[in-house]
């Protein structure tokens, strides 16, 4: 009986001491491994295409990139400059169309209100350093039956008489007053201004213009047309040409709205036979004189002929240096198929009144 109850005992100090160890296993569970957690690496946003074109930038504080969109519009983005004259926009072709334009927006790409048009008569401006320009479409018929009729004004030198001068160029001189009144006309009525790139592309019928449209020259960059005349055009901001005689003048636009163009090289002079030198030396021999010229001003674009002389030969030597269009004295309007070597113009002579410009010019 003893053994027995000695047994026992032991038994139960077993059961106990398993069941303490339980309980104490149970309120404390065996700690798990801590989670290990990683910073996921951002992945940066590529650049577009306008973003990247900027990096190029010379001066990045006045770089604008330009992009074009709409439909059929494959061309990349360009740089422009900020407060300098839009350069170089393209004129995109599409099978069946003719292109009408670059606009701000869709809408008034859509709507085409001549004034809401952009290019580059204008100065280039952004917002952050980036702009989008929108296309503008219209049909070989519509452009056909518009008809435009582009006048090309054509200016010399400029007086403060209001009597003019007393010499045999006196209707070379246009009274100042006179000349502000016909642009005040011209800035009133917003006219288009088209570029010479955009006037060659519309020869092509490649480009439409709308009828209300004007292209202002001035010959032999006089310097009655630099004290006189540049402020007037500047003010306005009106687009103008000025055919520079590069032998005399070398120096750089007087303004940001004047385009310096040929008047030739040493070509403004008379030949052996009393006329322009252009109508006496060889093709090979103007296009020598051209080329010097355009190292000059910085481009090859449109020259006017010294004193409107001009005959195939001239022209031969025009396209041999490279120049796609060439002005003359000739009196008419340039329409879809001109000779673009042969572009006429609209004189303005002293005593030529805003009326007989309404008259020329609509």
């Amino acid at each position: 009986m003893g053994l027995v109850a000695v047994l026992a005992i032991a038994f139960i100090a077993v059961v106990t001491t398993t069941a303490l160890h339980a309980l104490s296993g149970s309120a404390k569970p065996e700690a798990s491994a801590p989670l290990r957690t990683t910073t996921p690496t951002p992945t940066q946003t590529p650049l577009t295409p306008a973003q990247q074109l900027l990096r190029t930038a010379a001066d990045p504080a006045t770089a604008c990139a330009v992009s074009f969109q709409g439909d059929g519009i494959t061309d990349a983005p360009m740089l422009q400059t900020e407060g300098v004259l839009f350069s170089g926009l393209p004129i995109p072709e599409r099978p069946g169309s003719v292109f009408a334009g670059w606009y701000p927006t869709p809408e008034t790409a859509q709507t085409q209100v001549q004034t809401d048009r952009v290019n580059g008569s204008q100065l280039a401006t952004c917002t952050d350093h980036q702009r989008t320009l929108h296309a503008a479409w219209t049909t070989p018929e519509q452009n056909a039956a518009t008809a435009a009729k582009i006048p090309i004004l054509m200016y010399h030198q400029f007086t403060t008489k209001p009597d003019g001068e007393h010499s045999w160029l006196r209707n070379n001189y246009v009274y100042i007053e006179a000349f502000k009144a016909q642009m005040d006309y011209v800035a009133a009525q917003k006219f288009y201004l088209p570029t010479w790139r955009e006037l060659n592309s519309f020869i092509d019928g490649k480009l439409f213009l709308p009828q209300h449209s004007l292209i202002i020259t001035d010959d032999d960059a006089d310097p009655t047309w630099l004290q006189l005349a540049v402020p007037v055009v500047t003010e306005r901001k009106l687009l103008t040409t000025s055919f520079v005689i590069t032998s005399t003048r070398q120096e750089g636009s007087p303004s940001p709205y004047v385009l310096q163009r040929s008047h030739t090289d040493d070509m403004h002079r008379a030949g052996a036979n009393g006329k322009g030198r252009m109508v006496n030396l060889s093709a090979d021999e103007v296009a020598a004189d051209l080329e010097k010229s355009a190292q000059i001003l910085g481009v090859k674009e449109v020259i006017a002929y010294p004193y409107g002389h001009y005959n195939a030969t001239a022209e031969e030597g025009v396209t041999k240096a490279g120049f796609l269009l060439a002005r003359t004295i000739d009196y008419g309007y340039v329409k879809i198929g001109t000779p673009k070597l042969e572009l006429p113009v609209i004189r303005i002579n002293y005593g030529d009144t805003v009326n007989g410009l309404k008259n020329n010019i609509g």
